[in-house]
């Protein structure tokens, strides 16, 4: 029998596709491959199949990750890629998360105005990412959020046609689609980040040493420490896609920087922290998530499952 090509699974979205081809060429740059060795197998997932509700309504993350799980764990791949920020921070323990590229802009883009004080009074905001309406809305109260399914391209020409005033997207997306002039960047200080935003992430078997070895090759450590802080934190919060949490771990030197807030559904309410730890300490925010959780007013305790 000929041994199949090395594989990596992903969803079939342009921005998907676009995050497993720099995984490919990442592979192969490290390990000498000529160009072509990795072959790409698309997954249709969940997500991708349901565009009409919002994913809290219908299984939450894991419909990003349901099939392409199935694919690895059957053999069909070797690895699968994820955008980090989609993936549940609670995940099966025969797979691991080997790898992770170098983060990218981890900011968020406004389309449909120069600014979030610019948009128009009452304005209509295209958004199906809880962290991003109640954000929003705290800076904003007069506006309404709506909403809005699809891939990058989708979405503007919902905002194109006018179903909403403006919309919100991850500024790495439109980056790595080569779309860098769409949109006006939010600087951290206005919208902390989703948790693991920017990240994209190589998930194999856990028992698959040679896979695994494989991709630490490309491992981007800081990244890697990073964005497991930031699932530390969701972890210990114990959160669904209805709840609204935004956090950012940055690496300095052999310390972590850490930044987090908790909200209401409607940004009327809010917590925020801040922490320094350890490079690797994992009990540190997930201390902070509890803390965080204790001194929560119950409009957002509710959203948490707490204990």
């Amino acid at each position: 029998m000929t041994q199949r090509p090395f594989t990596i699974g992903t969803r079939g979205s342009p921005l998907a596709l676009a995050q497993a081809h720099m995984v490919a060429g990442a592979l192969e740059k490290a390990h000498g491959w000529p160009e072509g060795t990795v072959v790409i197998l698309p997954v249709r997932t969940s997500g991708d199949l349901i565009q009409d509700r919002p994913l809290a309504e219908v299984g939450g993350k894991a419909l990003w990750t349901k099939e392409l799980d199935i694919a690895l764990l059957a053999g069909e791949s070797d690895c699968s890629v994820h955008s980090m920020k989609d993936v549940e921070s609670d995940r099966p323990e025969t797979l691991t998360i080997a790898a992770m590229l170098e983060r990218a802009d981890i900011r968020d883009r406004l389309i449909g105005a120069a600014s979030i004080a610019e948009l128009p009074q009452g304005a209509v905001v295209g958004t199906s990412s809880p962290r991003r309406a109640a954000q929003l809305r705290r800076i904003r109260p007069d506006l309404s959020t709506v909403p809005i399914r699809g891939n990058v391209d989708t979405r503007l020409a919902k905002l194109a046609a006018g179903e909403v005033d403006a919309t919100l997207l991850a500024a790495a997306g439109l980056d790595r689609l080569g779309r860098g002039e769409v949109g006006n960047a939010i600087e951290i200080n206005g919208m902390l980040p989703a948790p693991a935003q920017g990240a994209i992430g190589i998930e194999c078997r856990t028992d698959d040493a040679m896979t695994s070895a494989l991709l630490r090759a490309i491992d981007h450590l800081s990244t890697h420490e990073a964005v497991l802080a930031e699932r530390a934190f969701c972890l210990a919060l114990g959160g669904t896609c209805h709840s609204p949490v935004a956090a950012y771990a940055r690496i300095q030197g052999d310390e972590i920087h850490f930044s987090a807030e908790i909200l209401s559904e409607d940004g009327g309410e809010w917590v925020a922290d801040t922490a320094r730890f350890a490079v690797g300490d994992l009990n540190a925010p997930a201390e902070l998530a509890k803390a965080m959780l204790a001194k929560a007013p119950p409009a957002i305790r509710c959203l948490f499952e707490v204990g």
